[in-house]
């Protein structure tokens, strides 16, 4: 099953009721094809950029739902037929890519603040280097 997402706009002249009615009846209609609704929210009237059969404003419904690809054609043809949606958009939701991190480059001043503090304290180790001792060979190091 693939999973798609359907915008719809349900004029405004109908009452709250009867957009959340006809949102309902929608959505039973998937169902009875076979569709699973994963996620569906109507919101409150809007308007519209230009009209729409005479309409300036309408709820917009989304609708996330899953349905086998050989009924999507049926759902097309309902959305044309029903009398209270004025303009429906269908998309093909695609599963999101996880991307990998992306490696990042130290900056010059650190990797070379790193490179000269690992020089030290391998000749700390090898010399066994009391704290202040170690202090001194690093202000000398970083003052050249």
């Amino acid at each position: 099953m693939q999973t798609y997402e359907l915008t719809y706009i349900i004029p405004s002249n109908m009452a709250v009721e009867g957009a959340e009615t006809a949102k309902k009846d929608f959505e039973a209609f998937l169902q009875g094809k076979g569709g699973l609704i994963v996620k569906s929210e109507r919101t409150a009237p809007q308007p519209l950029a230009y009209q729409i059969k005479k309409q300036s404003s309408g709820f917009f419904v989304v609708t996330e739902f899953q349905i086998e690809e050989s009924k999507v054609k049926e759902v097309k043809a309902e959305l044309e037929k029903n009398v209270n949606v004025l303009r429906s958009f269908l998309i093909v939701k695609k599963p999101k890519k996880i991307m990998k991190e992306r490696r990042t480059r130290k900056p010059l001043m650190a990797v070379a603040a790193d490179t000269v503090k690992e020089s030290v304290f391998k000749k700390a180790k090898k010399e066994e280097l009391s704290g202040k001792e170690l202090d001194k060979k690093l202000d000398e190091i970083l003052s050249e």
